[in-house]
């Protein structure tokens, strides 16, 4: 399937051979205990440990990703995984300043228990520190790149580079991208991971998210323990949300095609607009991230952020559209607004929003978004 263009991977993969009067799209199986043989373990015995609806949709995404996968009932389950698997009593580990603070709140709230040393550092700075060889000493690196909600690029094969240097476990969270923008395993990471919940499966109806890690002697390793961690803490979909995810990410390089198209536009609108400052889209140019990204992603998602005057003027814009959707996450169907400050963990002016872009027309969505921010002044 590798071979193949993206818009074919993403809805071949994980089909089987072909069987005449087999459904195109196998069925969800719904069951937790199976029939045991002889060797209880020569075939599905129990769901938690993984079950076939689970693993057609880890094939489809692994071969995306260009690693093994193994799918996770949530994101943050995902990357807790990623974390736990590696990280041990006394360890130090470098993650984001500036990404997802659900991932900040997990490493200094529950990896500071055990001792864990954690060095925040932002973004923009890792591939600075990885090059002074600051990262000397560390057992976890973990990259957001695009990160969340800011948007900054990290080079990743400069801090990879350094990580293997080190003897550090790179880890790089690619829910931004998508395995369609970015391929972390290809630019020498150990481990790619996403919160499925956004753009993989993009219909904003479920949780989900995975861990891929390298085809390699050590990302098999890490498998192994990724694999362990999974079964001992029951943190795997089920059925019904594994089928859901596969039927779902057939239409992500559709989707994604009209995002970006619509991001281009929007931050076009957003840069020339009074009420709006602060523009940030990696595809724009102009944007801080713009050459970096250009080199290391191969294409633009849907998430533009910029700053409004105030939480006021926030709320106004959403009233003043019909198209635009005041909710958190991203990636979805639906274009939507987050002001980011009114959950506290991020580190932006009252007025900082992520504008996510929809599959709505691109047209519609740029008339309305004008007209709201022409109602603000």
């Amino acid at each position: 399937m590798s071979s193949w263009s993206d818009g074919t991977r993403v809805v071949r993969g994980g089909d089987g051979p072909v069987v005449p009067g087999a459904p195109l799209r196998p069925s969800p199986v719904f069951a937790a205990p199976y029939h045991l043989g002889e060797d209880p373990y020569a075939a599905d015995f129990y769901a938690r440990p993984g079950h076939p609806t689970l693993r057609v949709f880890e094939e489809a995404v692994g071969d995306l990703d260009g690693g093994d996968c193994l799918a996770f009932a949530t994101g943050m389950a995902a990357i807790s995984a990623a974390v736990f698997a590696v990280v041990g009593a006394g360890d130090r580990i470098v993650i984001p300043s500036d990404g997802y603070y659900q991932t900040r709140a997990l490493s200094t709230g529950e990896l500071a228990r055990f001792g864990v040393q954690v060095d925040q550092v932002p973004t923009l700075e890792i591939a600075e520190v990885a090059a002074r060889g600051d990262l000397e000493g560390a057992a976890f690196v973990l990259l957001e790149t695009p990160s969340n909600p800011e948007l900054d690029v990290c080079d990743i094969a400069a801090v990879a580079a350094a990580t293997q240097a080190a003897g550090a476990v790179l880890a790089v969270d690619n829910t931004t991208a998508t395995p369609l923008g970015q391929r972390p395993l290809e630019l020498g990471a150990d481990i790619t991971l996403g919160a499925d919940t956004k753009a993989l499966t993009g219909h904003s109806d479920l949780l989900m998210g995975h861990v891929s890690t390298a085809r390699t002697e050590r990302g098999r390793e890490l498998q192994t323990r990724l694999k362990a961690w999974r079964d001992r803490t029951g943190n795997g979909p089920g059925a019904f949300d594994a089928w859901l995810a596969h039927r779902s990410m057939s239409t992500l390089d559709l989707r994604l095609t009209r995002q970006a198209t619509t991001a281009a536009a929007v931050a076009e609108l957003l840069a020339a607009h009074p009420a709006a400052t602060g523009v940030r889209w990696p595809g724009r140019p102009g944007d801080p991230s713009h050459e970096l990204a250009s080199r290391q992603m191969l294409r633009m998602n849907g998430v533009v952020s910029a700053t409004l005057a105030d939480e006021a003027a926030v709320h106004a814009l959403v009233r003043h559209s019909e198209l635009w959707l005041a909710a958190t996450s991203f990636g979805g169907v639906h274009s939507t607004v987050d002001r980011r400050a009114q959950w506290g963990g991020d580190a932006v002016p009252d007025g900082f929003v992520r504008f996510s872009c929809g599959i709505e027309d691109t047209a519609d969505l740029v008339a309305d978004l004008t007209a709201a921010l022409d109602a603000l002044r």
